[in-house]
């Protein structure tokens, strides 16, 4: 890897874009340090091929989170024009991508998730769907947007007056929606490294301040408290790291990646989502996990590279 050019793929036109700079930010300058030939570029999808044929790219180390990047669009044209690239491919992405797929197949495999429907814009009438989350899971109740990350179109709605307006809100994000029960516990972290032996990382607690791990929660300093590793008893931590793993090779993912899950009071995980791009800046979560057991942010960007293969 040493003797070919490396474009750290960051930005784009996503509602992530900001995060996603700081994040190829930060491996672009983890890979020069441990002296890696590597370029940074704003992804423009009318010319991406262009991008890449002008800085002569060999690698891409993808650093871009929703849109584009995380959705399997970005892996789909690397491989149509041969270039080897980090983290999971076309079908692992698009599938984690899409709540409403992931969701379906987290059911279908016995895996543990919060009681759920789904539902497209197209196919509902807005009242009859206020009406019927009401009825199915009262309040607290969650709503998501099926294809966005950083918690941007989730909403955790208290009050049942409130419903209407998250539902709206999140069909701005996607045409579909997942509403699922609202799960009272801890919220937990998993990442994920490897590819055909993946392993799972020391569980982050998540701890935030407001209460809700939200978008300001996640990106306002001091407003979230991560401990790592996370106050469980070994026997409950080992179970959590076991469904996730479980969850990461359902989906076929490889490279890194990050599972969400909820643990009730009573001790029971529930798998929320994969995360395939996860932030990736010195103190994202991914890096915290992987700093308890001893390896740097660089050590770790250069472990994500050296598992590209051609």
């Amino acid at each position: 890897m040493k003797n070919k050019k490396i474009a750290v793929v960051m930005g784009g036109p996503s509602a992530e874009r900001e995060v996603s700079l700081n994040t190829g930010r930060a491996i672009l300058a983890a890979l020069k340090e441990k002296g890696y030939d590597a370029v940074g570029i704003d992804l423009d999808p009318r010319n991406l091929v262009e991008q890449l044929e002008q800085e002569k790219i060999e690698v891409v180390f993808n650093a871009i989170h929703g849109l584009y990047g995380e959705d399997g669009l970005l892996q789909g044209t690397l491989e149509m024009l041969g270039i080897p690239y980090t983290g999971s491919g076309v079908l692992a992405s698009a599938m984690a991508m899409d709540k409403t797929v992931s969701k379906r197949l987290f059911m279908s495999a016995g895996i543990p998730t919060p009681r759920s429907r789904l539902y497209s814009k197209w196919d509902v009438d807005l009242d009859v769907l206020v009406k019927e989350i009401q009825e199915v899971f009262g309040t607290p109740v969650v709503v998501k947007a099926a294809a966005q990350g950083s918690s941007i179109g989730v909403i955790i709605v208290e009050d049942a007056a409130d419903i209407e307006g998250a539902v709206t809100e999140a069909f701005k994000y996607s045409g579909h929606i997942v509403v699922e029960e609202f799960i009272k516990g801890k919220e937990l972290t998993i990442s994920i490294l490897g590819s055909e032996e993946p392993k799972a990382l020391p569980i982050i607690e998540i701890v935030p301040q407001s209460g809700r791990y939200d978008y300001t929660s996640k990106y306002t300093k001091g407003a979230t408290e991560y401990i790592v590793p996370a106050r469980l008893e070994a026997k409950v931590a080992d179970h959590i790291q076991h469904i996730a793993l479980d969850a990461y090779k359902l989906l076929g993912c490889r490279g890194i990646g990050r599972v969400d899950v909820m643990l009730s009071d009573d001790n029971q995980p529930y798998v929320l989502e994969i995360n395939t791009i996860p932030g990736m800046t010195a103190t994202s979560l991914v890096p915290k996990a992987a700093a308890a057991i001893g390896i740097s942010f660089a050590e770790l960007c250069e472990q994500m590279l050296l598992m590209v293969t051609d």
